[in-house]
């Protein structure tokens, strides 16, 4: 076993944020030269430098990294008991984390304050991201439990469904395929497409649409890393864009957007609210995926009667 004490692991973590072991002297109640001799010491244990100096601040070498690392996941099991220890005491009490990715904004907040409203002693801290950075807390177990529209394969994790999830494909008022029915993926693989990032969820079920029936991609008139942004170029004329129906009902609501109607849309994923299997969760966070399981589809958006065919999901009675 080694001698590195969990002081001496916190000081190496804190003198590589602050560049100096003045300041992580100062965080940590000490006198310079008592945290001097606390990296000596370390330094003699390990055989190995744990700093350099350059352009007078510190950076940790190779093996300060892994001793950054090896305090970052003792802080969170450290962090994961003490929560743990709180909610045994009341499981109707304790915080947790919530990454949602950005397309589900704009249901998600609402299922959280209904849950708040049941659960008010629950504190809930929202944590926005597109689908890899959330996928990414979840790895390292910085995130409890995560709303998401696809399974994260690169990730053991267990989900539960919230409802479905329609993308269709969208164009401005007046635009002339509005005028036929029954469009193809055919007819609008030389269209002028707005789409996401690669690598997002929505773009990988476009590009999917597409190969599935055989035709080109369409042209990609402006890749763009926000669903706000694809609506508003969408309604300025710069193309049309395959997105979340959920993204976009209340455009399509008053008129400023239309749905097309295409053959095989709407493309229906579900909404899933997912956990690592390796993070165990405290009854807070497992109230909240039940109350997603049970009652998060009554927050999904309806796109108006007649638009987008089943994109149009009743809504539940509160």
């Amino acid at each position: 076993m080694p001698h590195w004490t969990l002081k001496q692991l916190r000081l190496v973590a804190l003198a590589e944020a602050s560049g100096s072991y003045a300041k992580a002297a100062q965080d940590m109640g000490l006198s310079p030269p008592a945290v001097t001799a606390q990296m000596k010491a370390l330094e003699e244990e390990l055989g190995l430098p744990v700093f350099e100096r350059i352009g007078g601040r510190l950076r940790p070498t190779a093996a300060g990294r892994e001793l950054i690392r090896a305090y970052q996941r003792i802080a969170l099991a450290l962090d994961e008991a003490e929560r743990a220890l709180a909610a045994f005491k009341s499981p109707e009490q304790g915080l947790v984390v919530v990454g949602v990715v950005s397309t589900a904004k704009y249901f998600a907040p609402m299922a959280l304050a209904a849950f708040r409203k049941r659960h008010p002693r629950i504190e809930l801290k929202l944590v926005i991201g597109n689908r890899s950075e959330i996928i990414a807390g979840l790895a390292t177990l910085d995130l409890d439990v995560a709303v998401m529209g696809r399974p994260p394969a690169e990730l053991d994790a267990q989900m539960q469904v919230i409802g479905d999830h329609p993308h269709v494909v969208i164009a401005p008022a007046g635009h002339p395929l509005l005028k036929r029915r029954k469009l193809s993926p055919k007819d609008l693989s030389k269209e002028p497409f707005l789409v996401r990032e690669k690598g997002s969820g929505t773009r990988s079920l476009m590009e999917r649409l597409f190969e599935e029936a055989g035709v080109p991609q369409p042209p990609i008139a402006m890749e763009i890393g926000s669903n706000e942004t694809i609506k508003q170029a969408v309604m300025a004329g710069l193309g049309l864009s395959f997105i979340s129906a959920h993204t976009v009902a209340a455009e399509v609501a008053d008129g400023r957007l239309r749905v097309l109607e295409v053959e095989g849309l709407p493309v229906v994923r579900q909404w899933l609210v997912v956990h690592a299997r390796d993070k165990r969760l405290l009854p807070a966070a497992g109230a909240l995926v039940e109350f997603l399981a049970r009652e998060g589809a009554r927050f999904l958006p309806n796109m108006p009667g007649g638009e987008g065919g089943r994109c149009f999901l009743p809504r539940m009675a509160d």
